[in-house]
């Protein structure tokens, strides 16, 4: 399947607009639908993007997200809505915690935490933006990449593609052994279009497309690849850390690397910057990662 035939630029990005406009269901209740084409399974970040879209509505507009951290409990059917409700934790005078948990079938598939807080000025530093690492300009793109593996397609062929994906090394998913060992990964993301000025959005797409790459970075330490004669895997929590503000319809580099991986577990760990060198977030993620044959 070809680019003109897989759904990209602005016509993806409001298709994923769509799949983040959850519909009230009550004071403290919504529903959300995926994608019409897209995995077996719905995609983490899908259903961690929406339940901080449910605990967000229920915040003063005024205090901007700044944490999150949530477990991926079941599998999600993505023919069936999710449910998703929202607990009001606590409303202080500079903080507001909400906990927010995706239903289907009148069980848990995924539940998170998230705290919002009034702007404040106070202490500011951050490390530096990695050095050395190439424009997005000048990585490949993933059609350019995808073309070189036409057999490891599988859903990449078919589903939407609202992320600009440019990985700085070899990706995960080309042919076991193409790729050598790395203890980083880097990529160049942003979303593939225009997004509204809403600050809760931007963070609730920032939070989809952290978890697209960020277990390849397990991998990646093994020069390992996913699917036949390699790995497969599941996230099993996420937790992101807001920084500063930023649009994720603007590149964004996400430097990615692993400190430990044992018991069929990996723990993944990113920092995301702005291309002019601030620091936005941070993101940590354990996943099941399991031997295949070929």
């Amino acid at each position: 399947m070809t680019d003109d035939q897989v759904l990209v630029g602005q016509a993806a990005v409001d298709q994923l607009l769509e799949v983040l406009d959850l519909v009230p269901t009550g004071t403290r209740s919504f529903r959300g639908m995926s994608p019409p084409v897209g995995p077996q399974r719905v995609y983490g970040g899908q259903v961690a993007g929406q339940a901080l879209v449910a605990a967000g509505r229920t915040v003063d507009p005024e205090r901007v997200v700044h944490s999150l951290h949530g477990y991926f409990v079941r599998p999600g059917d993505p023919v069936e809505p999710i449910e998703y409700e929202v607990e009001s934790i606590r409303d202080g005078r500079s903080f507001s915690v909400r906990r927010s948990v995706a239903l289907q079938h009148g069980e848990p598939i995924f539940f998170m935490s998230a705290s919002f807080q009034r702007p404040e000025e106070g202490l500011d530093h951050h490390a530096p933006v990695p050095p050395d690492v190439p424009a997005p300009d000048q990585v490949p793109t993933m059609s350019d990449r995808l073309a070189r593996y036409p057999e490891r397609l599988g859903v990449w062929g078919q589903i939407p593609r609202p992320i600009d994906v440019r990985y700085v090394g070899e990706p995960g998913w080309v042919r076991p052994g193409d790729r050598p060992a790395d203890p980083h990964q880097r990529v160049w993301m942003r979303i593939d279009g225009k997004l509204p000025d809403d600050p809760l959005l931007h963070a609730c797409a920032l939070t989809y497309a952290s978890d697209l790459t960020l277990l390849d970075s397990v991998l990646s330490v093994h020069g390992e690849v996913w699917g036949p004669g390699g790995v497969v895997g599941a996230s099993l929590d996420h937790a992101v850390w807001f920084h500063r503000p930023f649009r994720a319809d603007e590149w964004f580099l996400y430097d990615c690397w692993s400190p430990s991986a044992s018991g069929a577990r990996g723990l993944a760990t990113g920092r995301l910057f702005t291309i002019d060198g601030r620091h936005i977030a941070s993101v940590v993620q354990e996943g099941l990662l399991r031997r295949v044959g070929a």
